[in-house]
């Protein structure tokens, strides 16, 4: 059987914990990751098990502090991507990318409006009402793609492209802040 983590190493664990979730939100997977990852390099004839153990006790040790929580994680990472123009398809996807579970994704993603979210990514991009050169079928095909990369519906490309200026700014203004 492996030994458990040293006193050393817990204390380690505890400072690194600290200094990371200091700088920037974390989930539970990213700081379990961090810790496992820095673990391996900063101590010579570490277990698997002892790393994992370290992983471990970080991530309940910043639940103890009340510094971890993937649901907030997920709210204010959905509100800032939707302030940047990005569909509901793609902030689920990074949110599970980030270790998010599904439940807390979709709870975090129900509220977002595709719509006014792709507003904002033309108006950001330059498309549709927003467009400030000449519309040839190639430009329209290069903006049409862009909303489908970006994971909005053809429905909701189509409609934002086909809007006039002043109904996609009015459904900006109108629109409540998420």
């Amino acid at each position: 059987m492996d030994e458990p983590p040293t006193s050393r190493m817990l204390s380690w664990a505890r400072n690194s914990t600290i200094y990371r979730l200091e700088r920037r939100m974390m989930t539970e997977k990213q700081l379990f990751d961090a810790i496992a990852k820095k673990a391996k390099q900063k101590f010579e004839d570490i277990s698997e098990a002892q790393i994992k153990a370290l992983a471990d006790f970080a991530v309940k040790f910043a639940y103890e502090l009340k510094v971890l929580d993937d649901v907030t994680f997920a709210e204010i990472s959905t509100r800032s991507a939707v302030r940047s123009g990005k569909s509901k398809k793609a902030i689920a996807f990074k949110l599970a990318s980030k270790g998010i579970d599904g439940e807390t994704v979709v709870a975090a993603v129900g509220e977002v409006d595709d719509l006014h979210s792709a507003v904002i990514f033309a108006r950001k991009r330059g498309f549709g009402p927003f467009r400030r050169g000449d519309l040839d079928d190639k430009r329209k095909a290069k903006e049409l793609s862009a909303f489908a990369r970006s994971g909005f519906s053809f429905a909701i490309g189509e409609r934002v492209f086909d809007m006039e200026r002043e109904d996609a700014e009015e459904l900006l203004q109108s629109a409540s802040t998420f």
